[in-house]
């Protein structure tokens, strides 16, 4: 827990050392006088600054004072503005070291005025030169020194709001979630939520300070009379040749809880949740000119196309909170990062993007991927609902959509169509949390349009038996029906059919060891077409067991992994789809270092027959200097060719540079080469897929970006069954203003087009172009 200073007396330390680990200074000459010895005092007796971090944990309650004067957020620690504040040491490291004394000094301040929280950081650094501070977009700073607080404002274990910045300010917030599946995380963190709130950071001769201003609007808590009590934990990551995560909270690895394990913060008194109205109107500006038929149909040249929207966000009661939007501009600004669609069986998944679905995504959150709000597409109408009153939390969305976006899952492969009929979506989420990390919850969904419905409800929940043991569950049914023509032509059952679909998971985790094991079924009549789910008509079961080796800083290696990863997954008919067997080792260390192999055996049925095959992948990451990032995974082994039913022979790598060429200007290249033979060594395809960004930072609220990406596949026709063009290309070019004051507030002017190549066009052919311009403007009457 965090050591919490009074205000400050005289004298050069309030507290003698070696009683204390820690003590406060006062000018900077006697900064260096009281490090010194901080630092002799570290290497001298560790184990007794373990003892003192272990008495810490015990718990500690942080009174929160009222600010009685102004503070000017500029980065500054101006005399006397935070004077009275309550004052906490950043005095642990919690990774890669466990709960050891932090190596640099970092301080932080705490005010609060009924309206807003103050929070500054004043964080040392023996060597600022080394500080790694780049100006870039918000929520895109991750890999930067940064500091930040984390608020339990229910003081319910389950969530908190995150703020973070760099030393420059640039900031980064997001929800996290204790009891939330969000996809591909330990706990759902959800860095898609934005908040208005302010800030601002500066470099200086002995590291740097970070101001905040948070408005209490932002945030939703209880309406409590009197004095309202929080959790909290303040941050600080300091990457040098080792990322290390400083915190005002030791964490217990053995427990498989983040917010379970911080401190308390209490005042606020009068304070109540915000119920302003914050109201946006959009206009949005285009002109699209585009052919169906490059090199033969002229790009046509549309109107310019000038639409209205507006976006509001109402806080109906301190537990309940309505986004409206009317006429909605959800045109998604920026492309996707490209991926590779060759050799594919089941449709790619792309993040949503678009800012009324990111708000409270994770109230919507179930083990099924049951919502996936990016099938809406171009909705006229949107409502969203979401809340929460002590230990219930709930959600409600409705959209109505100009078009119907539908997946149509398999045991072995998808399709995907569009319809242009319009339809009504909407979705309801109940969860009932206690023993704070258990939760049950209700989910439902419904999508109806012409000749066509599908709606699917159920349970789930989760239980945490203990510190280390968890158990999460699903079931859903779903009812559906396709207008017939769409139910022919993608071979549909022809009238109205139903479904279910069921997920079990258990989970083991401690300091050492990890284990899960989880169980899926999905017949092949469940749909779920207000989510994300692309496989039915099958079951499975898997699970992992693994174990962890610590080192420490003696060591080269900082952490080893190793699992092994056993997959078994069937039909309706029992009959086997899939079989994996997996052994995974990695291990960190220097330079930011992680080195992860895989092998990987495996038997696949495809087309009625059974291919036994093996693999090996490995993944490597490093930053030689702090200004660059290198990243990249490579396959080599067996690969089912699809489209020709037969094994091949793969070769797939896949780097990402990030290079932080100035402070202002960033690169970042991503890419996929992949290729696959037969078995005798006769070429298939070879497929090239490029993303490059090159981002000019102008301040902390605009940019200038330009983005090139290619997609580039050569195929042997002689060994294919069907006919294929033996290369096609695809170039797209997008260039984009950005100047954001807020989340909200918002300018973006940008230019974009398409380029074709196929065997028909005699090269490179112009498909489509596109200028764009948007305008948002955040209102609080």
């Amino acid at each position: 827990m965090p050591r919490i200073s009074p205000p400050p007396t005289s004298g050069l330390c309030d507290r003698p050392l070696p009683k204390q680990a820690f003590c406060r200074y006062h000018s900077r000459p006697d900064r260096v006088r009281c490090r010194k010895v901080l630092y002799k005092f570290k290497s001298r007796d560790a184990s007794l600054g373990l003892l003192l971090l272990a008495g810490s944990a015990l718990g500690a309650m942080s009174d929160l004072p009222r600010l009685t004067g102004a503070i000017e957020i500029d980065g500054i620690l101006e005399k006397g503005e935070w004077e009275d504040a309550v004052r906490i040491e950043l005095d642990v490291e919690t990774s890669p070291a466990e709960n050891h004394p932090a190596p640099v000094r970092t301080t932080a301040f705490l005010l609060e005025d009924g309206e807003n929280l103050y929070v500054a950081f004043d964080a040392e650094d023996p060597d600022p030169e080394a500080i790694r501070a780049y100006l870039r977009d918000r929520d895109s700073a991750w890999e930067d020194d940064y500091v930040g607080i984390s608020l339990d404002t229910y003081n319910d274990e389950q969530r908190a709001f995150q703020f973070f910045a760099n030393p420059l300010g640039v900031q980064m917030d997001k929800i996290h979630s204790d009891v939330s599946s969000g996809r591909g995380n330990r706990w759902g963190r959800d860095a898609s939520w934005d908040a208005i709130w302010e800030s601002a950071g500066q470099i200086n001769d002995t590291g740097y300070v970070v101001e905040m201003r948070i408005p209490l609007s932002q945030l939703r808590f209880p309406a409590v009379a009197g004095t309202k009590t929080w959790g909290y934990d303040l941050m600080r990551q300091y990457p040098r040749d080792r990322t290390r995560s400083l915190a005002s909270n030791a964490q217990d690895r053995n427990r498989s809880c983040y917010l379970c394990q911080v401190s308390k913060l209490q005042g606020l008194d009068g304070s109540q949740p915000s119920h302003d109205i914050e109201v946006v109107p959009t206009m949005t500006a285009s002109r699209i000119e585009t052919t169906d038929e490059p090199g033969l149909v002229p790009l046509s040249s549309g109107d310019l196309n000038v639409d209205g929207g507006l976006t509001m966000r109402w806080g109906i009661t301190p537990d309940l909170t309505a986004n409206l939007a009317i006429n909605p501009d959800f045109s998604q600004i920026e492309a996707d990062v490209l991926q590779l669609d060759v050799n594919n069986r089941f449709a790619l998944f792309f993040p949503e993007k678009r800012p009324f679905f990111l708000e409270g995504t994770d109230y919507f959150n179930t083990p099924l991927d049951a919502v996936f709000t990016r099938t809406v597409s171009d909705p006229e109408l949107g409502l969203k609902l979401t809340g929460k009153r002590g230990d219930h939390t709930f959600g409600f969305f409705m959209a109505e959509d100009a078009e119907t976006n539908l997946l149509f899952p398999g045991a072995f492969d998808s399709d995907s169509e569009t319809l242009e009929q319009s339809n009504t979506a909407l979705v309801g989420r109940y969860n009932y949390g206690f023993a704070n990390t258990s939760s049950l919850g209700v989910l439902v969904t419904a999508r109806d349009g012409n000749g066509y419905n599908n709606r699917v409800g159920g349970l789930d929940g989760r239980w945490k038996i203990s510190d280390q043991h968890s158990i999460e569950f699903q079931y859903l049914t779903s009812d559906t029906e396709y207008p017939l023509a769409t139910a022919i032509e993608f071979e549909q059952p022809l009238t109205g059919f139903s479904g279910d679909a069921a997920k079990v998971r258990y989970e083991f985790r401690s300091r050492d060891w990890f284990a899960n094991t989880e169980y899926n079924d999905r017949s092949s009549g469940f749909r779920a077409d207000s989510g994300f789910i692309s496989k039915v008509g099958g079951r499975a079961l898997g699970g992992v067991v693994g174990h962890i080796w610590h080192g420490g800083e003696e060591n080269w290696w900082s952490r080893i992994r190793a699992s092994i990863h056993v997959d078994h997954e069937v039909d309706e008919d029992e009959r086997l789809l899939n079989h994996q067997n997996v052994l995974r080792v990695g291990f960190g260390g220097q330079l930011q270092s992680w080195f992860q192999f895989a092998l990987v055996d495996s038997r696949e049925a495809w087309e009625g027959v059974t291919y036994d095959q093996s693999s090996l992948r490995a993944y490597a990451e490093v930053r030689p200097v702090g200004a660059l990032s290198l990243r990249v995974l490579g396959v080599i082994g067996d690969k089912v060719d699809y489209s020709n039913d037969r094994l091949g022979k793969t070769f797939r790598i896949e780097p990402t540079v990030d290079w932080s060429i100035s402070r202002k200007l960033f690169l970042r290249l991503k890419g996929v080469y992949a290729e696959l033979e037969t078995q005798d060594g006769e070429q298939i395809f070879d497929a090239l897929v490029a993303d490059t960004r090159l981002t000019w930072q102008f301040n902390l609220r605009s940019f200038l970006r330009l983005t090139a990406q290619m997609t580039d596949v050569e195929r042997n026709q002689a060994l294919y069954e069907e006919e294929v063009d033996s290369r096609s290309r695809d170039i797209g070019r997008e260039l984009l203003y950005s100047y954001k004051l807020n989340p909200q507030t918002v300018f973006f002017l940008g230019y974009s087009d398409q380029y074709v190549d196929e065997d028909n066009l005699d090269g490179l052919t112009v498909s489509d172009r596109t200028w764009f311009m948007k305008i948002g403007y955040a209102w609080a009457p």
